[in-house]
């Protein structure tokens, strides 16, 4: 059987291990990169289902977490909205009702087309980030 072997630069190997040690500092921010692309159209869509009556509650509640750590080892951001309005009812409520519709209401989607969307523009902004982050390493 033949064998080869590669002997990579000691540089290179450098950047690496520095990388590894910064992983929990990158992921984060390549996370937030992509989920800040999903959640302009998400604000956008929502905006364009709305009806000109909105309180604006709807809006200023929706957002983007932080990047956490799930019982997995996998981190995550989500956007949803924050809870409750001043009326004492669910932001998240309405959000769902504005995303399915109810018994006299039909529905007007606007979370599962902003994913549908942007999903490359949120990969890209992703790779981008990434790419910047090693770059400083590299530098």
């Amino acid at each position: 059987m033949a064998k080869a072997t590669y002997k990579l630069p000691d540089d290179f190997l450098d950047s690496l291990s520095r990388l590894e040690s910064r992983t929990d500092e990158i992921i984060p921010k390549v996370l937030k990169a992509g989920g800040e692309v999903v959640l302009s159209k998400v604000r956008s869509n929502l905006n364009s289902v709305l009806s000109g009556k909105s309180t604006g509650q709807l809006e200023r509640s929706l957002g983007l977490t932080p990047a956490r750590l799930d019982n997995k080892g996998n981190f995550n951001v989500k956007i949803g909205f924050g809870e409750n309005r001043s009326d004492g009812k669910s932001n998240a409520m309405l959000a769902n009702v504005l995303e399915y519709g109810k018994h006299n209401q039909p529905p007007r989607p606007f979370m599962k087309p902003a994913k549908s969307a942007c999903r490359a523009a949120c990969i890209e902004a992703m790779k981008q980030k990434m790419e910047d982050e090693i770059s400083r390493d590299f530098d």
